[in-house]
């Protein structure tokens, strides 16, 4: 359905109502902190598709405070430190797999959790920020990454709907280019959880701003229900095996997940197209023909003869010079000439 000229791009790729759907590949800390393995997961996701990879850039000390080893993430046994710290690639290690997903032609996106991976990414010329739903609602994070002029794609998850207006009402006025993404932050996300009519919510109160899905529920189906909603972006993890082991495994989509998606996005989108300025279809032209009605003699109508309810009815086919709403205005019209019975009203029998 198209609306208001929603437009959002990343280098190259562009975003809008009519395009493609664009996937978001995130690598996350789906590598275990191993530099071969993210290069491994970047080589299969260019060849099964993907044009965007995202990557989380980690500095455990810069972004969390002492009591977050007090605090287990629901996927984990461990403490968020520890997992965050044990799974995450050091900077230098960071730079070279930058490097490498650009060297593929892919597009490369990363997450900041902190004011010193800000600084990091631009040193290193990123060229758009994902923003985690963690923050959303952190605005002094969010105006020191909206100085440097870079697209946003920002997730909404642990947000009402109200925080998500402040956040966009700070954005707007911070002139960012920027997408949403409707998220559950949970993993992964039980199916009832999902919300995907939230979605809908974020497209009709921010009608002129693209708006995705971040999915972490298990398998693709949300994924596809979200695209026939009308999301424009897909996010989702992406693991080379769903046997191996890690805090986001479960909630990821593995190569053949992948290929599945590019496929079926393509005709769910085909599906779901509609121009509401021109929404008839020339294709239907042949059944519109006979499953229409026009405006017909119910019996012999003499020359002179005024027409009205008991001359005239509506029957298929809708090939006639009056439809069947056109009737009323036909009521009281003069018969210039005999109209036999069973005849389609033509403009040339009536005064």
């Amino acid at each position: 359905m198209q609306t208001k000229n929603r437009t959002f791009n990343l280098g190259k790729i562009k975003i809008n109502d009519t395009s493609p759907v664009s996937i978001i590949t995130e690598i996350g800390i789906n590598h275990s902190g191993s530099l071969n393995e993210a290069y491994k997961l970047v080589d299969l996701a260019k060849k099964n598709g993907s044009k965007i990879i995202k990557v989380q850039i980690h500095i455990p000390d810069e972004e969390m405070s002492k009591e977050a080893r007090k605090i287990k993430p629901g996927n984990s046994d461990d403490n968020i430190f520890n997992v965050i710290a044990n799974n995450s690639l050091n900077l230098a290690e960071e730079l070279k797999l930058k490097n490498y997903i650009e060297k593929k032609k892919l597009f490369y996106l990363a997450t900041p959790f902190s004011f010193a991976a800000v600084d990091w990414l631009i040193k290193n010329k990123i060229k758009a920020f994902k923003i985690g739903s963690g923050e959303c609602s952190n605005f002094p994070l969010i105006r020191y990454i909206a100085k440097f002029k870079k697209p946003m794609v920002v997730s909404t998850g642990m947000h009402s709907l109200e925080q998500v207006k402040s956040t966009v009402k700070l954005l707007k006025k911070l002139k960012c280019n920027f997408a949403l993404l409707h998220c559950t932050n949970l993993y992964p996300t039980k199916i009832e959880l999902s919300r995907l009519n939230r979605l809908l919510a974020l497209k009709q109160i921010f009608k002129d701003i693209i708006v995705g899905y971040s999915d972490h529920s298990i398998g693709t189906e949300m994924s596809k229900y979200a695209v026939a909603l009308g999301a424009k972006i897909v996010e989702k993890h992406f693991v080379k095996s769903k046997k191996q082991k890690g805090p986001d495994v479960s909630c990821s989509m593995d190569p053949d997940d992948l290929r599945e998606m590019i496929t079926e996005f393509k005709r769910i989108s085909s599906a779901t197209r509609f121009n509401m300025k021109n929404d008839l279809i020339k294709e239907e032209s042949v059944t519109r023909k006979f499953a229409l009605h026009s405006v017909v003699s119910k019996m012999k109508i003499k020359k002179g003869e005024k027409l009205n309810y008991k001359n005239l009815t509506v029957k298929r086919p809708g090939t006639g010079d009056y439809n069947s709403n056109q009737i009323y205005g036909l009521i009281g019209k003069i018969a210039k000439k005999e109209i036999k019975q069973n005849t389609q009203i033509k403009k040339t029998h009536v005064k």
